[in-house]
């Protein structure tokens, strides 16, 4: 299973043998059945989850009980409360499996560790949170420009594997419309095809 960690790194930096066997004492392996919590929102965030198989969400609960998904992490991203993980501040947002997961956990002092042991991984964390950045600012800018309709599209077409493995009211969480927007904007779609 580590094999799907050091894939997804060197599609960023290259390692070498040496590289591949430090790191991989830097991590530990996790398993969480679905349902099961990573993270509780109000806890501090001690660990940075690398998703080797299964589907996680992070998402917090507004006043009324609703929930609001912030990301999902399936095979090859990272999940975390970044925030609390950097500052040791609670954390804002509950992390849970949609999905039976395996997952490699490393801690805050052994990322720190690993990034000066194994110098190309400071450019690899770099370099995901640059993308990580880029993408937050487009989904900020899809949020504020475009209608719902448009929303889901561009999900669609840039994560179709979203769509086939979450459940209906989860995508339109994480869209910020209602399940039954939608369930309508599906219908108008396969009417149009």
């Amino acid at each position: 299973m580590i094999n799907v960690l050091f894939s997804h790194i060197e599609e960023k930096v290259a390692l070498t043998d040496k590289d591949r066997a430090e790191i991989k004492t830097f991590f530990s392996p996790k398993k969480l059945r679905k349902r099961q919590y990573l993270l509780q929102a109000g806890d501090v965030c001690r660990h940075l989850a690398f998703v080797a198989k299964g589907l996680l969400r992070t998402y917090n609960v507004d006043d009324k009980g609703d929930e609001h998904m912030s990301v999902f992490g399936w095979e090859g991203w990272w999940i975390s409360d970044f925030n609390s993980f950097l500052s040791g501040e609670p954390a804002l947002f509950n992390i849970d499996a949609i999905e039976d997961s395996e997952l490699f956990m490393i801690s805050r002092a052994d990322y720190d560790a690993l990034t000066l042991a194994v110098p190309i991984m400071d450019r690899y964390f770099r370099l995901l949170y640059q993308n990580s950045l880029v993408t937050k600012e487009r989904r900020l800018m899809s949020s504020i420009t475009h209608s719902a309709e448009e929303k889901y599209l561009l999900l669609a077409e840039s994560n179709p594997q979203i769509i086939e493995r979450l459940p209906q009211n989860l995508i339109a969480s994480y869209l910020g419309i209602a399940p039954e927007t939608l369930s309508r904007i599906k219908r108008n779609l396969a009417l149009r095809k």
